[in-house]
């Protein structure tokens, strides 16, 4: 079996053609199974059976998990160790062949380990309103009685009974313990929402936003709004874009993507009253929790849009130069165009947070086609069992 590759795949040859192959480890002999065959140049398979295993290799702590079953975990087979090298071993991958850099960055381990970790999840249903989750590029539905990565009251909430007329169910459990389940339709949009607060028994009329905790401020957020899954993620990401932005007084960050304002607002009290904090976000309720967030900080504010090359030029002839930009946009990163004018600004530092390294080599090389350098990056693993992994970039002028 070849070397790891981004997705949760090995990769090794046959007959001239790439096979992709989920449940391996790189270094094995597997016996696969071919699961997709659409292309000439390569095809999708499973290892069904292990002949040479890695030394790494351990039993699956879900019983779901496995070829031709639940799709949510990539690595259940591979120690946590192991799990955290191979993520290495992608984000350097990355970056050589798309930012053409040599970057030796360790995954970075969150308290609490592998298991019941998730905060939030999504759970497919089927149309008897059976629960549970897709196999691996699949729309089927594999009903499960447990997720044992998903927190257990968030689990137990969704898996313990049937939801008939839904397509999918969200859950989320808060700082506090409350649980809130979103019954979503078959299109995804939501029909109704329960919340059970920490120590109730039964759905109450509450608020439709969340208690979260990080950076030793209270946050708000919508139910089905976004914030990190880790319950370790927020604190240990917004510290690595604290260390790299070194805001001092007076300063001007502009936020990007800003979700809830959990960036801006942790940077406020560096910048100070007369330092100027600028949260940029498309979603409006999002952008309502985060004017809800920052309240208490006069240095800070909101603006509702979409991040563009228009909205940036803007933005910079209100705001001026900014000392430095945190962005921290969807998968599919910020793009060539808002990395360029962003360059164009001529900030100090820009703090870069992605959860997919492929976008943020490509954003890197186009940076560095602007005249900045990757100067320092860090990766976390706010996914464990799953191939994906949090990296934090900073980029300065060269």
């Amino acid at each position: 079996m070849g070397p790891v590759a981004h997705g949760g795949h090995c990769v090794s040859r046959h007959e001239g053609r790439v096979v992709f192959v989920r449940h391996a480890l790189p270094g094995e002999r597997v016996v696969v199974e071919v699961t997709e065959d659409r292309h000439a140049a390569y095809c999708r398979a499973d290892a069904v059976e292990v002949l040479q295993a890695h030394p790494d290799r351990v039993e699956r702590a879900c019983p779901y998990a496995g070829p031709g079953r639940c799709g949510g975990c990539d690595w259940q087979h591979a120690a946590p160790a192991e799990q955290r090298r191979l993520k290495s071993a992608v984000v350097r991958e990355q970056f050589a062949r798309l930012a053409g850099l040599d970057v030796d960055v360790p995954v970075e381990e969150l308290p609490g380990g592998p298991l019941r970790w998730r905060s939030r999840a999504r759970f497919a249903v089927d149309r008897a309103g059976v629960p549970g989750l897709h196999p691996h590029r699949s729309r089927a539905v594999l009903p499960l009685a447990d997720c044992p990565i998903t927190m257990a009251p968030a689990a137990a909430a969704v898996l313990t009974r049937r939801w008939p007329g839904a397509g999918a169910v969200d859950v989320a459990v808060d700082s506090e313990g409350a649980v809130t389940t979103t019954r979503l339709d078959r299109r995804g949009h939501p029909q109704s929402t329960r919340v059970v607060p920490a120590g109730e028994h039964r759905a109450v009329e509450v608020s439709g936003r969340a208690a979260r905790r990080a950076w030793d401020r209270d946050w708000q957020v919508e139910g089905t709004g976004f914030w990190q899954v880790h319950p370790g993620a927020a604190d240990a990401l917004v510290g690595a874009v604290a260390g790299y932005a070194a805001m001092v007084s007076g300063e001007t960050v502009l936020d990007l993507y800003a979700g809830a304002g959990l960036f801006g607002g942790s940077l406020a009290s560096a910048v100070g009253p007369a330092g100027r904090v600028v949260c940029v976000e498309a979603d409006p309720a999002a952008c309502a929790a985060a004017h809800a967030n920052l309240a208490d900080l006069p240095q800070a504010e909101v603006w509702q849009g979409e991040v563009d090359p228009a909205a940036i030029t803007d933005l910079l002839a209100d705001v001026g130069r900014p000392d430095v930009v945190v962005l921290d946009p969807p998968r599919a990163g910020a793009g060539p165009a808002v990395s360029t004018a962003l360059a164009a600004a001529g900030p100090r530092a820009v703090v870069y947070v992605a959860c997919d390294p492929a976008s943020l080599a490509r954003d890197v090389a186009a940076f560095g086609a602007a005249g900045y350098r990757l100067a320092a990056l860090r990766a976390f693993d706010c996914f464990p069992m799953t191939a994906h992994v949090e990296c934090v970039a900073l980029l300065q002028r060269s």
